[in-house]
C-alpha cells in the first residue's frame, strides 16, 4: 500500500511539473492605483490554490482543535485501570501445619 500512495505522489509531481513548464508564460496582473505585476502562470495558480486552501484549512484545525478539548475529559473518564488478579487459594494444610499456623500465625513454607 506504501508503494502504491508514493506511485501517486510521483505521478501528481511529475504532472504538476510538465504543466508548469508548458504554461511557463508571463501573465500581467492589474492591480490598484495603475500599479501591474507580471507574474508567471504556475505562480500565480498556486497562490490562488493557498489563498483559498490555507484559511479553509485554519477552520478545520482550530475546530479539530477544540472537538478534542472539550472531548478529553471525557476519554480520561473512560480509562479504567483493570482490577488486581485474585490471589490463589490457599492449599489445603494438614493437621501439623495448621497448629503450627495458628501457634505463629505465619503462612505455612511452600
Amino acid at each position: 500500500m506504501q508503494f502504491l500512495k508514493t506511485l501517486f505522489w510521483v505521478v501528481l509531481a511529475i504532472i504538476l511539473v510538465l504543466f508548469a513548464r508548458n504554461n511557463w508564460e508571463a501573465v500581467t496582473l492589474n492591480l490598484w492605483g495603475g500599479l501591474q505585476a507580471d507574474v508567471k502562470k504556475p505562480v500565480l495558480i498556486v497562490f490562488s490554490f493557498l489563498l483559498g486552501f490555507v484559511p479553509t484549512f485554519l477552520v478545520y484545525r482550530a475546530r479539530l482543535w477544540s472537538l478534542r478539548r472539550r472531548y478529553e475529559p471525557f476519554e480520561r473518564n473512560l480509562v479504567v485501570t483493570p482490577p488486581a488478579p485474585p490471589r490463589p487459594p490457599a492449599p489445603p494444610r494438614t493437621g501439623a501445619e495448621a497448629r503450627a499456623a495458628s501457634d505463629t500465625k505465619a503462612w505455612p513454607a511452600s
